[in-house]
């Protein structure tokens, strides 16, 4: 078929989706009926289905067919996208405490009479200054790690750190393992730096480790990233014996292991830190924007030494340095307390929302760890969730489907619930929509 009539047909379905005349969730013509019914070759009927999906407009699954898919807002779950005063956002976590904007009053009060502020005003250490790096390592000693001043970077959020350390130890092309479902501001990372994600099974309870060991084999896989302690979305907690077992296939194929850890601090007596059992070839990134307020841009990366200057001078590429004056008040609040006890007020705050969650949600099949500000909730076989995610924006609700946490090529039918962004006094509420919703659909 000519070029300009593939084109041609590509853009009257896309047309006709835009427009409504095929609503969502209708099914498509298989491939084989498509290519009769237009006159094509069956493999210019599937790239014309490949190119409807890479337009969002469409979503092949295997078994199914192809299906119209809903409209949601662009970049949902991945983007923070600003919603009206009456959306109840479940997309971002970004939890509070009662008393943080007063502990930030305290802490500004505090900044403002120590008579230190013009240096807070002048261009800081790329990695931040050493006093507050000794500050951050020994508050990484309470997690298990035996970090040094000069093996810790302070940057502007574990999203920074993880920005950082992809732009300072990978080239474009670069083969990085990742789970199946993952973090989607990794995934961002990755693209900005050319990187290909090559997705791992789950496990039980982890990566399904053999797996990666199959895939090192038979791909040259430069790194594997991995949140071994709260895994976003499915909130697993790796034990020690697959932590040794993922850091021994480190080792033998010479892998980076990138550790997410912006989650850890909600998990008591967690085993140790990838980064505490191989910390020559780890990385270990996280922050207080969940464990303190998720406006103060203030994370670290704890790495090997020799990787600490081509991490400092992407620092310096993207923001320069962290703002001194939020760095200032961080290390003073992990000095007084503050940050442990704040972390232990979120560690309740998260076990009685998911309480809420378990008996409200009752039988629906759910996903997660008793101490997780999310929930990952798969649906019944014969519910999209793309249509899920549209109903409840119709109710003010929004959600986040596994499109944005998923990296094999068909993204399962989920909805990743963020728990800590919504108020106590309307969760419930909120919690049982969601569940009315997907009973309305389940058929």
């Amino acid at each position: 078929m000519p070029e300009l009539l593939y084109k041609r047909l590509v853009d009257r379905i896309a047309a006709d989706i835009r427009a409504g005349r095929l609503r969502p969730g209708t099914r498509l013509p298989t491939h084989r009926q498509l290519a009769a019914r237009e006159g094509l070759a069956l493999v210019t009927a599937t790239r014309v289905y490949a190119e409807l999906q890479a337009m969002g407009l469409v979503s092949g699954e295997t078994g199914r067919g192809t299906f119209v898919k809903e409209r949601l807002p662009p970049a949902e779950g991945i983007d923070l996208l600003e919603s009206g005063a009456d959306t109840v956002d479940m997309t971002f976590n970004y939890p509070s405490s009662p008393e943080q904007a007063n502990l930030f009053r305290v802490a500004l009060r505090q900044l403002a009479a120590t008579g230190d502020l013009e240096s807070l005003l002048r261009y800081q250490p790329h990695g931040g200054r050493d006093h507050q790096r000794e500050t951050v390592a020994r508050h990484l000693a309470v997690r298990g790690l035996q970090a040094q001043a000069q093996t810790v970077l302070l940057v502007s959020g574990a999203q920074h750190g993880l920005t950082t350390t992809a732009m300072a130890l990978f080239e474009p092309g670069d083969v990085i393992a990742v789970d199946a479902l993952t973090y989607p501001g990794f995934k961002l990372a990755a693209e900005a730096s050319r990187l290909e994600l090559v997705p791992i099974p789950a496990g039980r309870n982890g990566p399904d480790l053999n797996a990666l060991e199959t895939l090192c084999k038979r791909r040259k896989v430069r790194a594997v990233y991995a949140m071994p302690t709260m895994h976003n979305p499915l909130g697993w907690v790796m034990s020690l014996a697959q932590r040794r077992e993922l850091v021994a296939i480190a080792r033998q194929h010479g892998l980076v292991i990138i550790e997410d850890a912006a989650y850890a601090f909600l998990v008591e007596n967690a085993p140790p830190p990838l980064a505490a059992l191989a910390p020559e070839t780890t990385a270990y990134v996280s922050s207080f924007s969940k464990s303190v307020a998720t406006g103060l841009r203030v994370g670290f990366v704890h790495a090997p030494i020799e990787w600490i200057p081509k991490i400092e001078r992407a620092i310096r590429a993207t923001t320069w340095n962290t703002p001194a004056m939020l760095t200032s008040i961080a290390c003073g609040w992990i000095e007084d307390g503050t940050v442990a006890r704040l972390e232990a007020d979120k560690r309740r705050d998260a076990m009685q929302r998911q309480a809420i969650a378990a008996r409200v949600l009752g039988r629906l099949k759910r996903i997660g760890h008793p101490a997780s500000y999310f929930l990952w909730l798969p649906l019944p076989q014969e519910v999209r969730a793309d249509a899920i995610a549209m109903a409840l924006r119709n109710e003010r609700i929004a959600v986040s489907t596994a499109h944005a946490f998923s990296v094999s090529t068909q993204a399962p039918h989920a909805l990743r619930l963020a728990l800590g962004s919504v108020s106590l006094s309307t969760i419930e509420h909120s919690l049982a929509k969601v569940a009315a919703v997907i009973a309305d659909q389940t058929y």
